[in-house]
């Protein structure tokens, strides 16, 4: 099932005001650079970001032809009092890592067949582009790597609950069609012991990647829907000297819809921009064929995670820094 041309496609964004140096770019290049009607929904924290939200981006929301909409959290409250009463561990779940609320929150606004697309605050999208077409079932998500799932603990967890999880998962942008699956999310949380790792963003992860599992959909073809991979030889380089800007020119944009600046790099969006990285936009309207979920073995994470603790004993974290 795909959407008609008049019908705007529904755009989620979970966000504090506190991401707007950074958030700012990234939404308004969304504004600029879709090709299809959008009704932007905007869900933040308290009535003050979203003041600071509506001051920020209905100007640029006014100029496109694109609809803007904004709620704080005591409107997607009331709604959560009213659609989970019977998901006890969803409604805890929800109330715990800020980040948790972009697998809870959009589901809260859509209605039964509604499409739903959820997109994190530090995705930029340098092109003229469309969405891809909404899967016939489960969800669309990007594909990262390294893999983020943590914290090790809840993964062992999962595992030893016989979850399976799919390696590589990333919610820089999603997609999928209401109703979301609450009752297998409550299951999933029942099993998780989440109330131990509210300081985790990262539990998001892994209650994604167990989702793609058990729904299926797919991989978001990983050239168009990048995510920026910090990885030893970038950190590196920028040990030595290299600038974030300069990190970003090395990236192939003109083949991208989509680019999920994730941690250090959403920082060096706004001088990319004042550098004029972005000024000669592709045209990236064709649709992209999405890619198998890909099991991730019990194995292959035990051997992560001893990697991991290899390279903590002999300092390379603290010769690479932790920027992200």
């Amino acid at each position: 099932m795909t959407e008609t041309a008049s019908t705007p496609r529904k755009i989620y964004c979970v966000l504090s005001a506190r991401s707007l140096p950074y958030a700012k770019a990234c939404l308004v290049s969304l504004l600029r650079n879709a090709c299809e009607t959008l009704d932007l929904v905007l869900l933040t924290d308290g009535p003050n970001d979203a003041i600071q939200l509506e001051a920020a981006l209905r100007p640029f929301a006014l100029r496109s032809p694109h609809f803007l909409q904004i709620f704080d959290q005591g409107d997607a409250d009331r709604r959560a009092d009213a659609k989970l009463t019977r998901f006890p561990h969803v409604a805890r779940f929800r109330l715990g890592h800020p980040c948790w609320r972009k697998i809870t929150d959009p589901a809260l606004y859509a209605s039964d067949g509604d499409e739903v697309i959820v997109i994190d605050p530090d995705v930029y999208f340098p092109n003229r582009f469309t969405f891809e077409a909404m899967p016939q079932r489960g969800f669309l998500l990007m594909w990262q790597r390294p893999n983020c799932l943590l914290p090790e603990a809840l993964v062992d967890e999962a595992y030893d609950a016989g979850i399976d999880v799919a390696d590589h998962t990333d919610i820089g942008v999603c997609q999928y069609r209401a109703p979301f699956p609450f009752a297998a999310l409550n299951h999933l949380l029942g099993i998780l012991n989440f109330e131990n790792h509210k300081r985790s963003m990262h539990v998001e992860s892994v209650v994604w990647a167990a989702l793609a599992m058990e729904f299926g959909g797919g991989y978001l073809d990983p050239d168009a829907w990048h995510c920026y991979g910090n990885t030893v030889v970038r950190r590196l380089t920028r040990r030595l000297g290299r600038s974030g800007v300069a990190s970003l020119q090395a990236l192939p944009f003109q083949q991208m819809k989509a680019f999920h600046a994730g941690g250090v790099a959403k920082n060096w969006l706004p001088d990319a921009e004042g550098a004029k990285l972005f000024n000669k936009p592709a045209e990236r309207r064709e649709l992209t064929v999405a890619r198998e979920f890909v099991l991730y073995p019990r194995s292959k994470f035990t051997n992560k995670r001893r990697n991991r603790r290899m390279a903590r004993k002999l300092g390379l974290y603290r010769v690479l820094g932790s920027d992200g």
